[in-house]
């Protein structure tokens, strides 16, 4: 799979199966979607839904999927596949697939996803795609697992947890903006020199470690163990 990201979640494992199973519950914890419904569909048939993400206030970009989950594996552990796709011409995403497992430990679960898609656009799709976009895909699904660590662990909703990061990153901005808002102030000691200090401001708001309770990506996992592969459940699922 092109994207794969893990965490480990001390929690059981009925908390985090609810939490990223439920769609309402869902789709509070992950950055990549603002909406996800399940579809009608009759028993014993994969589950259909539509999810939707909103890119600016006015405007949404949605898809539909397929989805299928195993709860009860010889191993104690569980998974879920899906695949899905976007028709619409802004979605740089046309289709693609992927996977949750869930596997016991002895103070947790270990969560994890591997994740592909085919872009759209041509040539130009495919460097936006490898450049930009992919790096922010895999960036936003580890802060998002981490923000459900916090939920599950801790118990910090959702929408705390993203106000205290946007307080933090707020923080660090200011960090490096007021000594460069400085340079227009008359000269002052050597020691109170807006470049100095910029320096300073940069140096700390990229090294200094985020706060425990503030979800953070860079806790994930980012590159797949050498024995990896899909489960034969993704294998079974027809595109939507």
């Amino acid at each position: 799979m092109g994207l794969y990201i893990e965490t480990h979640v001390r929690a059981d494992l009925e908390t985090l199966w609810e939490r990223t199973q439920e769609p309402d519950r869902h789709q509070r914890w992950d950055l990549r979607f603002t909406e996800i419904s399940y579809l009608p569909r009759a028993e014993g048939e994969p589950q259909h839904f539509r999810y939707a993400t909103r890119v600016l206030p006015f405007l949404a970009v949605a898809g539909t999927g397929v989805s299928a989950g195993e709860r009860h594996r010889a191993g104690g552990d569980r998974v879920s596949a899906l695949r899905f796709a976007s028709p619409h011409p802004l979605s740089l995403l046309a289709e693609g697939s992927g996977y949750w497992r869930y596997v016991p430990t002895q103070d947790g679960i270990r969560f994890l996803t591997g994740y592909d898609y085919r872009p759209r656009w041509g040539l130009a799709g495919k460097l936006a795609d490898r450049f930009l976009f992919r790096p922010l895909m895999g960036w936003a699904t580890a802060w998002s697992f981490d923000r459900l660590r916090l939920w599950c662990e801790d118990g910090i909703t959702p929408e705390r947890s993203r106000n205290r990061w946007l307080l933090e990153l707020v923080a660090r901005i200011l960090l490096v903006a007021v000594p460069w808002a400085a340079a227009s102030l008359p000269p002052g000691p050597l020691w109170l020199a807006p470049v100095p200090l910029t320096v300073l401001g940069l140096a700390l708001a990229v090294l200094v470690p985020p706060s425990s309770r503030t979800p953070a990506a860079r806790r994930c996992l980012r590159t797949p163990p050498a024995r990896h592969r899909e489960p034969r459940l993704l294998a079974a699922l027809e595109q939507p």
